[in-house]
């Protein structure tokens, strides 16, 4: 039953389930650091993909069909802003709420806007291009993975060192990690908390929507209800299980694509789809066993936003 799968073929499919989580996970480790638990990227990278497929349906062009994912994705996350941030709201109960709101919204306008109800596909709908690199595409095993890509592929991929000296070599990566870890003394020193949050929140709410015009126009080209499919909640852990660094992101984002690319070949090779589908989230399971202590500690996220306004 293993013959066959793992061979270069199995490389691009990981780098292509990775990309929409690592895209997600990178915006919720930005709302981490700044003392924000960013739980509704399923909902945000659900609005995202249907966005994307409306915008491209419409336009023409899976150029519009991004830019109009990044902004609902954004719009919609500064709800959490708003009642995270400037209401001291429970992160995780409004996270919840947009969740259920994707669900409801896509799930409404679907049948609307394209007459049709589950899944929404036609000609008409442009998918995202792939740009090959000149001679790195050609590298045996790894060139078609990481130099034949989207543009929102790469620009998952050239975030990770970009966010790693944003943060980490950068005053102002600096100040909005203090917002995260001290925001009384960062008021002190004339940071603005609130700026710093509402920042990263709607920065997150753009790379979800960006995530979920990955998915929706680059892995496939089409909308199914409910396709993101969980990748939001994985993203949630990705970012517990790296610890809010980039290079972690990656790599726990790349565990989840493993898993999902290994379900998918499995399941080409005559195993039952019902256990392959289930690869991603045993994997998200077992990371949150393992990391039970880092996700206790996510939660008391929110005594840190209550302090913002006490």
């Amino acid at each position: 039953m293993l013959d066959g799968i793992f061979d270069s073929a199995l490389t691009e499919s990981i780098v292509r389930a990775l990309i929409p989580i690592l895209l997600a996970a990178l915006g919720g480790m930005l709302c981490e650091r700044a003392g924000v638990f960013q739980i509704s990227m399923e909902g945000l990278m659900l609005i995202g993909a249907f966005s994307a497929v409306s915008g491209s349906f419409y336009s023409g062009s899976a150029l519009v069909g991004v830019l109009v994912a990044m902004a609902a994705g954004t719009l919609v996350s500064l709800l959490l802003a708003y009642g995270a941030v400037s209401r001291g709201g429970d992160a995780i109960i409004l996270g919840i709420a947009i969740n259920l709101f994707a669900v409801g919204i896509t799930g409404f306008l679907l049948p609307q806007l394209f007459g049709v109800r589950g899944v929404f596909r036609d000609p008409q709908i442009i998918g995202l291009s792939t740009y090959p690199l000149p001679g790195l595409s050609e590298i045996p095993v790894v060139g078609g993975a990481l130099f034949d890509l989207s543009i929102p592929g790469y620009i998952g991929l050239l975030m990770v060192p970009a966010l790693w000296v944003f943060l980490f070599r950068s005053a102002i990566g600096t100040r909005l990690r203090g917002v995260g870890e001290r925001p009384t003394a960062a008021a002190t020193m004339g940071v603005s908390p609130v700026k710093y949050q509402y920042g990263t929140v709607a920065f997150s709410g753009a790379m979800a929507g960006l995530a979920g015009a990955q998915l929706a126009l680059g892995n496939v080209v089409q909308f199914a209800e409910g396709m993101s499919a969980g990748r939001g909640w994985i993203a949630v852990v990705a970012v517990m299980l790296g610890r809010a660094h980039p290079v972690g992101v990656l790599l726990a984002a790349v565990l989840f694509g493993l898993s999902e690319a290994i379900g998918f070949r499995l399941q080409g090779n005559g195993m039952s789809s019902q256990i392959t589908d289930s690869f991603p989230y045993l994997a998200t399971l077992i990371t949150l066993v393992l990391a039970r202590k880092r996700f206790a500690s996510a939660l008391n996220l929110t005594s840190n936003q209550a302090e913002v306004h006490t």
